[in-house]
């Protein structure tokens, strides 16, 4: 069994043992988080939603970032993480949401923001979202999403305890 499979299926059930739904915010992942929970079965029990906002447009309309955030921020930023975040659970029944937000390469990274920067940002229903950055090594765009995943799964996982 994948690494990957391994933590979803393990944050599903931190999930379960709470009693609370998940939803997902991703841009640079494209869904691939949402993608590694439904594919385990029985998921639909624990998995409310996931956005896929790749567009700032998206990130707007479908979760309510502020457009002042992406013109002082950017996309890839502390503060659309955490708006990503608590817009997910304001538009989902979810009480936990994982957002990622990042460069995952293999070009359009800068000297402040390089591939491989990506933001994660958590929010449990009822309190105040949190977010943490990561520079994964910028050894392809696979390995750039593959981490992020692993990544943001195992925060879900310390957050739920």
């Amino acid at each position: 069994m994948s690494e990957l499979r391994e933590l979803a299926i393990e944050f599903l059930k931190a999930c379960e043992r709470h009693g609370i739904m998940a939803a997902t915010a991703e841009s640079c992942t494209g869904g691939m988080i949402v993608a590694a929970l439904t594919d385990i079965p029985g998921s639909s029990t624990v998995v409310d939603r996931g956005f896929i906002t790749y567009s700032n447009e998206a990130k707007m309309e479908m979760l309510g970032v502020s457009e002042a955030t992406l013109a002082a921020h950017g996309a890839v930023s502390r503060e659309t993480a955490l708006e990503m975040a608590a817009g997910a659970i304001q538009n989902s029944r979810a009480s936990i949401a994982l957002a990622v937000t990042g460069i995952a390469g293999p070009d359009g990274g800068s000297a402040t923001k390089p591939v491989g920067l990506v933001w994660f940002g958590l929010a449990l229903r009822g309190q105040p979202a949190v977010a943490e950055s990561r520079i994964f090594p910028n050894e392809g765009r696979d390995f750039v999403r593959r981490e992020t995943v692993r990544t943001a799964l195992n925060l879900g996982l310390k957050a739920l305890g």
